[in-house]
Formats: structure tokens, C-alpha cells, sequence
């Protein structure tokens, strides 16, 4: 009897540090406001997460998607709902549809347009105008396709 309670505890503290898989519906759950940014004189796309969305931060997820290969030299790519030809940078969708990586290795390397799924610890940003709103911190290929 011991060893099934022991068991079971395991499993269930597994369960419960295990990252959650996301598409990109998850995401989704958020409006956007504009908001005029003195510094740089301009209006950006201020987000109001949703519940759903809010849930998600500080917690480990896993997300495929698009890589997109902004600057590989510095280790700055962006994970897209679709292909670099039809991403939020091109004007198809907005910025729900893309996260930044921060991986946690500076030695992955990624092609334009690569399938991959990603983990990381969502982070989610209304503050940086610099970043996107979406951020997976301590990012790691999951799986490559």
C-alpha cells in the first residue's frame, strides 16, 4: 500500500511541474489597444492578455512553429505561426503570432522557415517595446521536423 502512495505521489508531482503543449489558438486570447510611446514618437500595439494567456505566464510550454532567422549571428530568432512569406512581420496576422526565443543555448542554430517545436518558460511582455509580447525564456528544441 506504501509503495502505490509513493507512486502515485510521484506521478502527481510530475504532472505538475510538466510543461503544457500550446497552439497557437492559445495565444490568441488577447486585445490590443493603441498606445503612443513618447520616447520613439510613436503608436504601438499595447496587449491586454487574456485569461487563458495570463495562466500560462512563468510556466514551462511547448509551442511549433515557424523559425524565423532574424539575426542568427546574435542569436535572435522568433518562433511564427507561419512562414517567414506570411508572418506578422509581413503584415498577415499580428503580434500573437509570434514569440521571441531566448534560448538557452547560444550554440542552436536554426534555417529560415525551419519546423520546430520549442520549450521554454512563457514570459509575457507589455512593457519592452523593444521585444515581442510573447517570449519563451530558457528555450530549448523540443523537436525539430
Amino acid at each position: 500500500m506504501n509503495r502505490l502512495i509513493i507512486i502515485l505521489f510521484i506521478f502527481l508531482a510530475k504532472l505538475s511541474f510538466a510543461q503544457k503543449e500550446i497552439d497557437w489558438s492559445v495565444l490568441a486570447d488577447v486585445e490590443f489597444t493603441d498606445l503612443y510611446i513618447e520616447e520613439v514618437d510613436e503608436y504601438f500595439l499595447y496587449p491586454h492578455f487574456g485569461p487563458s494567456v495570463r495562466e500560462l505566464a512563468g510556466k514551462e510550454v511547448m509551442i511549433r512553429g515557424f523559425v524565423l532567422a532574424i539575426d542568427p549571428t546574435q542569436n535572435y530568432y522568433i518562433l511564427s505561426k507561419g512562414p517567414f512569406s506570411s508572418c506578422f512581420f509581413c503584415g498577415v496576422g499580428g503580434p500573437e503570432t509570434i514569440v521571441e526565443l531566448e534560448m538557452k543555448s547560444s550554440k542552436e542554430v536554426f534555417i529560415m522557415d525551419e519546423v520546430a517545436t520549442i520549450k521554454g518558460t512563457l514570459k509575457l511582455n507589455t512593457d519592452d517595446i523593444y521585444q515581442c509580447n510573447y517570449i519563451l525564456q530558457d528555450a530549448v528544441v523540443y523537436l525539430r521536423e
